[in-house]
């Protein structure tokens, strides 16, 4: 039986999005993904075990949290209200990693010195 399971988790950036997707997507028995980077949620719809695809999205971010496990709702055609609501998401700037993603490394100006001195 299909099920639709809500987890909260943080999607900071186009590359949290990226992580959380491609870890989701390793589970079998998915039939579709959805993320919401507004409401911090992404919604599962499959056969898959809610407990593996917390456990999968925990290996990126340890806050993650189960909302709510129910039954797939049916889904309606061509709403018109969608159309409008995803004109006003094209003005938000989304940054292409966050913080927590983005790894810098210092490297120190003698190491270069020492390295043009050989």
């Amino acid at each position: 039986m299909s099920k639709k399971t809500i987890v909260s988790v943080e999607l900071l950036c186009s590359k949290c999005r990226k992580k959380v997707m491609k870890l989701i997507a390793t589970i079998e028995g998915i039939t579709s993904i959805v993320l919401d980077p507004s409401k911090n949620t992404v919604t599962v719809i499959g056969e898959a075990d809610p407990v593996k695809i917390i456990c999968k999205v925990r290996k990126f971010r340890k806050s993650a949290s189960i909302t709510s496990i129910g039954p797939p709702k049916d889904e309606k055609k061509d709403d018109p209200n969608k159309k409008d609501a995803m004109k006003d998401v094209k003005g938000v700037v989304i940054p292409y990693t966050c913080q927590r993603c983005d790894v810098w490394y210092v490297v120190n100006d003698d190491f270069y010195s020492y390295c043009t001195i050989m």
